[in-house]
């Protein structure tokens, strides 16, 4: 008996040692792991990045930029489901254990031991909290220690935080495959829906993400996807957290993921996207842009947008067909599968309904195609042919050296990569199984549409295609402007003593450049025809040239470059006669703001594209109205105080009355000048063409009360556009079809007119007032006080009997263009 005592208290001795020794050998482990342990208190404070998100001016998604797609959720904005989901599949006990789940623990050990030697990875048996404690302030190493750190953290953190932030940290955080960073991000990559709109099985299918989301692709392993979908809606089921019903009913699902629409190509838009992010990244720099989580307002009206892409893009089509057909894209081999080959050619996906195809059978009155398949979110290629016909209908527009095609095998061969989209018969409605022929336009052009009040871009072309080329022609394009410009050179002129009915001969002129360069002969384009006297009016309807000129000479070229720096169309414009007929270089943009100033009474305007950026907490860091609004934040709600007002403080750029002049010209070139095509909008419409030296650029800048558009097109590396080719042909046109679309539920508003302004008849030929009853070809024109049309006029422009009219410095030489919208260039190296 005393030798079993003495035994028991040898054994209760050493396990004492053994328990002190362990306990000591536990308190130093962690002592020693617990010295260079990572600053937990960093998550108090911690800003994952967060990706901007760029909206329509109707709110809907325009674009998105990260490095991480993520959005980050509040957890009180978390859904029920979406929570129990994740609890389900990663940490049932969540909210009643203290960071480590030690049975878990004790099962991975096992498992550890069982598989040793085997090279298998180890099952982890991670909390949430631990999970945290890794992605943020740990390495994903495996190894003992750094789960020994993992679990100290763990501790650690649950102490700190609340278990709402932690899981609110975590769902946040954890990637979940696609390139989609937390839940939110992933509802929308996946199924293009908030986490409020996920059904039980799409929820439990983001839950089963996290441990391997490249292993249970939708797609590519949609099978083991399935399986740990449904593995987690057991787990929920078991938990009791859902139905018997809905866990059958949620089994039964389908796994169908969205492809996720790009805004910008629904509203064809992707110009007006980049333009933005380029505006962001020179604001705010690379890192707020792409992980700063900027909500960004802009000014793009979609519905403007599509109505700018199709009228745009017509006009480029329309002027590329009228040269014929250059042939096809490429030519491709189509025995075997034509399809996986046509796949894997680069075709442009921002122009639909034009899609690609591959001629797989001529003859002479039709054509079978084969359209190029798309590819399943795996990358495969889909299984999926599609074909169709193209028919004589669909090839007719298609000259080779000016000769119609009398038969489809003349035109496309088998082989040949094409351009197809649906034949449509003249009342709009689509031949079934029938296709036309199409080609990618080598002309290209830029539209630019702008509210004139605000400066806000309410649409933007800057090309026929993105996806063929980033640069945007509306902003980055700097080309000559013809005489769409002469508005300027007129408006300086009336700012400064001259009325529209004032008188100046439009002659010959020559002009002595001086220093040997010879003589300038500025001309009209008009066949060599002048009109003599004729009226400021009516030298801009019909765009003469000889009578800028001499306007320009009298009033003096720094006046003008005065008033063009004004407008911003030009920095500085050099003091040389050609540049008041738009011989400098600037852009679709620059133009468009210019001639809303115009139309806004002679208020500076400056372009946006934003109207306001909130960062990640909704606070307003940019606003582009900066108007005061005295009495918006009357305290104590309504107490019949007087209604609030906006005080506008832009500066004024052109007298109202000025401005109104010249918009009454410019409504005279559409109803009696070079634009009169652009009459058949049956509005209200103001505007002015130009075409450049050697038909190089049209132009066309116009705009109504309420909007302002402007129409450039030209090649990229200048080139002759034609003969015929001119602003009032080619770009006044593609204008009009747009402003029939965009003011076709708009009332004819005719433009306001300024205090001060007096509306006298007129004789338009002469611009001298018209007698009492005196009808015929007379007309309502604009006066400023005390400047009454004369019964008699001067004329000025003429020096001496030869027509010879001096010249403060050498002017290049010029070319006649078909509007009368001569540009002339100063010869290089002679100034």
């Amino acid at each position: 008996m005393r030798l079993l005592v003495r035994f028991m208290g040898f054994l209760f001795a050493a396990g004492t040692v053994v328990f002190l020794v362990g306990v000591a050998g536990v308190a130093g482990a962690i002592w020693h792991f617990s010295k260079d342990l990572p600053d937990y208190s960093q998550l108090q404070d911690y800003e994952p990045p967060v990706m901007t998100r760029v909206h329509a001016s109707d709110g809907a998604l325009l674009g998105e930029y990260s490095k991480e797609r993520r959005l980050y959720l509040p957890i009180q904005a978390v859904p029920k489901l979406v929570i129990n989901a994740f609890l389900a599949a990663e940490d049932k006990n969540f909210y009643e254990h203290g960071g480590i789940d030690y049975q878990g623990m004790a099962r991975a050990a096992i498992l550890y031991a069982q598989n040793y030697g085997s090279n298998r990875r180890p099952q982890g048996a991670s909390t949430i909290t631990q999970q945290v404690a890794k992605n943020f302030l740990l390495t994903n190493e495996v190894s003992f220690s750094r789960k020994i750190k993992e679990a100290l953290l763990a501790m650690r953190i649950e102490r700190a935080y609340s278990k709402d932030r932690i899981l609110e940290l975590y769902l946040n955080e954890i990637y979940l495959g696609l390139g989609a960073y937390g839940i939110a991000a992933a509802s929308l990559v996946y199924f293009d829906k908030s986490v409020n709109e996920l059904t039980i099985a799409e929820a439990s299918y983001l839950a089963a993400l996290p441990k391997a989301p490249a292993a249970l692709h939708p797609v590519r392993n949609r099978d083991r996807a399935i399986e740990r979908r449904n593995y987690v809606i057991d787990r929920l089921l078991e938990n009791g957290w859902i139905k018997q019903a809905d866990a059958d009913k949620a089994r039964k699902e389908a796994l169908n993921v969205t492809s996720r629409s790009n805004g910008a190509h629904i509203f064809a838009g992707e110009y007006f996207a980049e333009e933005v992010r380029r505006d962001i990244f020179e604001r705010y720099g690379e890192k707020k842009l792409y992980e700063g989580g900027l909500s960004v307002r802009t000014t793009l009206d979609p519905k403007i947008q599509v109505m700018a892409r199709k009228t745009m893009a017509a006009g480029l089509v329309n002027y590329d067909e009228a040269q014929g057909w250059r042939g096809p894209v490429q030519k491709l081999a189509i025995a075997g599968d034509w399809g996986v080959k046509l796949a894997d050619v680069k075709s442009l996906s921002d122009i639909s309904p034009w899609r690609m195809a591959v001629v797989l059978e001529t003859s002479d009155q039709s054509a079978r195609i084969g359209f190029q398949p798309g590819r399943e979110l795996g990358g495969a290629v889909s299984k999926e042919r599609q074909t169709g016909i193209i028919t004589m209908d669909g090839v007719r527009w298609a000259k080779s050296k000016g000769k119609a095609p009398t038969a489809v095998a003349q035109v496309l061969q088998p082989g040949d990569v094409i351009y197809a989209d649906p034949l449509v018969n003249k009342d709009g409605s689509a031949v079934e199984g029938q296709y036309r022929l199409r080609q990618l336009p080598e002309v290209s052009g830029a539209m630019v549409v702008m509210d004139p009040w605000t400066g806000r871009v309410l649409a933007m072309v800057g090309g026929f295609s993105f996806d063929q080329s980033q640069f945007n022609r509306a902003t980055q394009a700097y080309r000559q402007p013809g005489s769409s410009f002469k508005p300027i050179v007129y408006s300086s002129a009336l700012d400064n003593g001259y009325t529209p009915s004032t008188t100046v001969i439009d002659a010959p002129i020559e002009i002595d450049q001086g220093q040997g360069a010879g003589v300038w002969r500025p001309e009209n384009y008009s066949t060599g025809k002048y009109y003599g006297p004729t009226t400021l009016r009516n030298a801009l309807q019909r765009s003469l040239n000889t009578v800028t000129v001499r306007l320009a000479q009298d009033i003096g070229m720094p006046l003008v470059g005065e008033y063009a720096k004004r407008f911003g169309v030009y920095d500085e414009l050099p003091n040389y006669l050609s540049y008041a007929l738009g011989a400098g270089e600037t852009t679709v943009m620059r133009m468009v703001t210019a001639y809303s100033m115009f139309a806004n009474g002679g208020r500076r305007v400056k372009p946006t594209l934003i109207d306001r950026i909130q960062d990640r907490y909704g606070h307003t860091i940019f606003k582009h109205d900066q108007r005061e609004c005295r009495g918006c934040d009357a305290p104590g709600g309504w107490k019949n105080q007087a209604e609030p007002q906006l005080v506008d403080r832009r500066e004024q750029v052109l007298d109202p009355m000025t401005a109104y002049q010249i918009t009454e010209m410019m409504e005279g070139v559409v109803q009696r000048g070079t634009a009169t095509v652009v009459k058949e909008v049956g509005k209200p419409i103001a505007g002015k063409t130009g075409t450049t030296n050697d038909e190089k650029d049209v132009w066309f800048i116009g705009f109504s009360p309420d909007i302002a558009v402007g129409v450039y097109m030209g090649f990229d590396k200048p080139r002759n556009m034609g003969r015929a080719a001119t602003g009032g042909h080619i770009a006044a046109p593609i204008a009009r079809d747009f402003l029939k679309l965009a003011l076709a539920d708009k009332p004819p508003t005719p433009f306001k007119v300024p205090a001060g302004i007096k509306l006298i008849r007129v004789d338009a030929k002469s611009g001298m007032r018209a007698g009492p009853g005196e009808g015929g070809n007379t007309i309502l024109e604009a006066f400023k006080p005390g400047t009454a049309p004369p019964e008699n006029y001067s004329v000025i422009g003429v020096a001496d009997a030869d027509g010879r009219s001096p010249s403060p410095g050498p002017q290049p030489s010029q070319s006649q263009q078909p509007d009368g919208s001569n540009v002339f260039l100063r010869p290089f190296g002679l100034y």
